[in-house]
């Protein structure tokens, strides 16, 4: 069974963020969170928030546990960009999905 955490408009660009979620990818669930809980950077902080909602969600809706949860795709897209002039504060969307399967 596979449970989605998306997180629209994170304040961050897309290409600093694809940088954690990189290092994520094909983990079991807990142990990518507790890597990013190690990570000094604002995206990891938001990556383990989006991670978080997914277990959560996985954990409450679906009955899953969150031992078994393997990473099965962490995309970031492009959001918008806030225009300030000669400056363009870049948005991110992230999506994490998790899965049961092996």
């Amino acid at each position: 069974m596979e449970v989605k955490a998306l997180t629209k408009f994170a304040r961050m660009s897309d290409k600093k963020v694809r940088d954690i979620t990189r290092e994520i990818q094909g983990r079991n669930a807990a142990e990518a969170l507790e890597i990013l809980k190690l990570v000094p950077r604002k995206s990891a902080r938001l990556v383990a928030k989006t991670l978080a909602s997914a277990i959560a969600n996985a954990e409450n809706n679906n009955g899953l546990s969150a031992a078994n949860l393997k990473i099965k795709s962490a995309i970031v897209n492009q959001g918008v960009a806030f225009r300030r002039f000669p400056i363009r504060k870049r948005t991110s969307h992230i999506s994490i999905v998790l899965s049961d399967e092996k």
